[in-house]
């Protein structure tokens, strides 16, 4: 798959993402442009990718570029695998300037055959970087032939960082997969119960609190895209019946082309919040059309949710009333307001951030005309969001954390770096534990009194 301008637009201009909908033409062009330089973007294309794809854990990730690239986006994610960890390795073609001048696809090739030869990795991956794809590296007929000669899947992914966000790059990651690995496969039977998540990262494990309500229900995940995946299960995804879309829009060009081309329908859902799981789960039952699995749905829910009541109750006491302003992005920034809801907090103001206008409905909806939603955000803006609206806590991003503490106010992390696990009912235990031990530290009582020095000249004057 080579990046042609033409599959850029392609990609920007996704029709199954809201963000291209119903939009006039100014807001239109703000979807394609192009990242800055020297502007914080968020992440590249090539972070995108590799955010998309090294979650498979039997596969070797090989960077094709100077050995920063590789540095700078390695481990950066808490995604988790139940058993292989090759992909935890990182890998590099550590190109120099004799390359750049006289180019590095011999480099890559013995990159490949090393990688092969030390490890047996079921797959290879690899990765373009902004150098070599502006020296014009042949990533397509290298990643062929080192497949010809190993017996090995080399699969190219495209993804220089010039070419766009982040969000782009995830899209790209989806791409590779489409051409090179879908379809590639056949599983050892099928049934109709049979269902891919595409958009599920496993972060800090979330994947594995919720994989034993589809095991209760009869409901088989046949592919995991790309959480805690394996590349078989992958090479055989277009047999299943059902694709449910979890970080909706970060590969929602997976799930309409896989519509497309296997008659595979997807519906978009989130595992966080007591209603959105119960909602997920509804769903998915009502998509397969089959009524007994209805009922096991009902059933599951009322027995789920009255323990969750159960062991919640404490929790709900404490946090009560609690205001929180929420600062994340996409399907986040309307799902964690449902289950902040379900503690009996009350969201103050969430960004909207990498959001549709579906989500933005949403989040509306939540809120009630008195919720700020954020466009953009920067420190000082939600300092001042956190000034008036008189905030408890701060949950958002990892990097959002000194602002948290500048305002004096406990804060979560929600993003992909977190260490804990937030997805379905038994999240909810861990996400309400969280917030009450960072809610009612007594650090907090410490650090909001005035300082020694403050306190000996107020007495002076």
């Amino acid at each position: 798959m080579r990046m042609t301008q033409g599959k850029i637009n392609e990609l920007l201009s996704e029709t199954g993402c809201e963000h291209n909908h119903k939009k006039d033409q100014k807001k239109n062009k703000s979807c394609t442009q192009v990242a800055q330089p020297g502007a914080a973007q968020g992440g590249c294309a090539f972070d995108g990718a590799m955010i998309a794809l090294v979650p498979i854990a039997d596969v070797a990730h090989l960077v094709h570029g100077p050995i920063a690239c590789a540095g700078n986006s390695w481990g950066s994610r808490g995604s988790l695998s139940s058993g292989e960890t090759l992909y935890k390795m990182g890998f590099t073609t550590d190109i120099t300037e004799n390359d750049v001048i006289f180019g590095g696809e011999k480099r890559l090739y013995k990159a490949i055959a090393e990688v092969q030869q030390r490890y047996q990795p079921a797959a290879v991956f690899v990765y373009s970087t902004c150098v070599t794809a502006l020296i014009g590296d042949d990533l397509d007929a290298v990643c062929q032939k080192a497949a010809e000669k190993f017996g090995v899947p080399v699969v190219p992914v495209n993804s220089p960082g010039f070419v766009g966000s982040k969000n782009l790059g995830n899209r790209i990651g989806g791409e590779s997969l489409l051409d090179y690995v879908v379809g590639t496969g056949e599983p050892e039977y099928t049934t109709p119960y049979d269902i891919n998540l595409i958009g599920e990262y496993n972060i800090a494990g979330e994947m594995w609190g919720v994989l034993p309500l589809f095991e209760k229900l009869g409901i088989r995940v046949l592919a995991k895209i790309t959480g805690d995946a394996r590349y078989k299960e992958i090479t055989y995804a277009h047999r299943a019946k059902l694709n449910v879309m979890i970080c909706s829009k970060a590969l929602i060009n997976m799930g309409r082309k896989m519509e497309e081309r296997y008659g595979i329908p997807y519906i978009e859902e989130s595992f966080y919040g007591i209603a959105d799981m119960n909602r997920c789960l509804r769903n998915i039952a009502a998509k397969i059309g089959d009524a007994n699995l209805q009922e096991r749905v009902e059933l599951l829910i009322a027995d789920e949710t009255a323990k969750l009541d159960e062991a919640l109750a404490p929790y709900r006491a404490r946090l009560k009333g609690k205001r929180v302003v929420l600062y994340t992005g996409g399907v986040k920034s309307w799902s964690i307001i449902s289950a902040a809801k379900d503690l009996g907090m009350e969201v103050m103001a969430t960004s909207t951030k990498k959001s549709t206008e579906e989500d933005k409905s949403k989040i509306k909806e939540l809120l009630g005309k008195d919720g700020i939603m954020l466009e953009k955000g920067n420190a000082q803006e939600l300092l001042r969001v956190i000034a008036q609206t008189k905030a408890d806590m701060l949950i958002a991003g990892g990097r959002n954390q000194y602002t948290a503490l500048k305002a004096r106010i406990p804060f979560l992390d929600i993003n992909q770096e977190r260490h804990h696990p937030y997805a379905g009912y038994v999240g909810m235990i861990e996400m309400a534990r969280e917030i009450d031990e960072a809610l009612h530290s007594p650090v907090w009582q410490q650090v909001r009194q005035p300082a020694p020095w403050e306190t000996q000249r107020l007495e002076v004057l």
